[in-house]
């Protein structure tokens, strides 16, 4: 038997793409993302460390002062104002999570009627803020409002909510706390559809039950809705305008003012027109908010990293 040898043959060459498809082919779809985010949002960045240096009305020569604009600050008390109120928001705002995390555990119950309590806690959320401004307006209204008519029922006087300078903050907080509140509800309900029924059903066997059963067994494993709900509840905290724009338009007095808000008033109100100036603010508040959203992404990276 004659056995015939093959001739030698190379593989077919292949392209570049070919040979790096697996890798290349991720990237191509995230091209545009990362083009609209890097025009829409990388380079504004930058854009207006570069403002906050100069002297500038938008339309004329800009003037270079280097940090002159950020010394000014230091020494701004509308800027103090606005910094405390941010604060303010903060502290306050965390309070949806909490909130939502109760709301979800009822939520989460198999009852007579639960459909209609869910569409109930997550109509806020579907509301535009500008709607809850109005809405919030209203009840807080001193003579007409239904706060103060609530109030005279106990026998107590109408309260000008919105006209007083020590409760006015809180009072648009209050109002931005409801829809917050539900769509911190809306990511724990998402997250307790993923608890795991083994875990809570061998919590059980063991007598864990209540309190114990929620702190030890529930919430570790909501870890990813917690990270989801800080993050959101403190940029939307931080960034908060439109509320203080319906509803008091930075007063009384200028006491409901934010760090966005003041920076419009600067920048792009009737009356500003300071762009260098109003960049130097949006670069604190920035950095504010990087700070805050860099320590919660390096918690979780380190307990992700302990868990391996």
């Amino acid at each position: 038997m004659t056995v015939t040898a093959l001739p030698d043959t190379d593989p077919p060459k292949r392209g570049w793409y070919r040979r790096n498809e697996i890798a290349v082919t991720p990237w191509l779809f995230l091209a545009p993302a990362i083009l609209f985010f890097s025009v829409y949002v990388i380079i504004p960045i930058f854009q207006s460390f570069s403002i906050s240096l100069y002297d500038w009305d938008g339309l004329g020569e800009a003037d270079y002062i280097g940090l002159g604009n950020y010394a000014e600050l230091m020494n701004d008390r509308a800027f103090e104002v606005s910094l405390w109120n941010n604060l303010k928001w903060l502290v306050c705002y965390l309070l949806a999570i909490p909130a939502g995390l109760f709301i979800a555990l009822f939520l989460n119950q198999t009852v007579t009627g639960i459909r209609i309590y869910k569409s109930l806690f997550f109509f806020p959320f579907v509301l535009s803020q500008v709607v809850v401004g109005l809405v919030f307006a209203w009840f807080y209204l001193p003579n007409e409002g239904l706060l103060s008519n609530m109030l005279a029922l106990v026998g107590l006087g109408p309260v000008n909510v919105l006209g007083d300078p020590k409760l006015a903050t809180y009072g648009i907080i209050l109002a931005g706390l409801w829809p917050q509140t539900a769509y911190c509800m809306i990511l724990y309900l998402t997250g307790l559809n993923a608890v795991d029924p083994e875990q809570v059903e061998a919590a059980r066997l063991d007598g864990a039950k209540g309190w114990r059963m929620l702190w030890y067994v529930i919430i570790p494993q909501l870890k990813p809705a917690t990270f989801i709900a800080f993050v959101v509840t403190i940029i939307g905290a931080l960034r908060s305008f439109d509320l203080i724009s319906i509803m008091t338009n930075g007063g009384p007095f200028g006491q409901t003012r934010v760090l966005s808000f003041y920076m419009f008033e600067k920048a792009l109100s009737e009356y500003g027109f300071r762009m260098g100036y109003g960049a130097a603010i949006a670069v604190v508040l920035f950095l504010i908010m990087l700070i805050f959203i860099a320590y919660f992404l390096w918690s979780m990276y380190r307990e992700e990293k302990g868990g391996h």
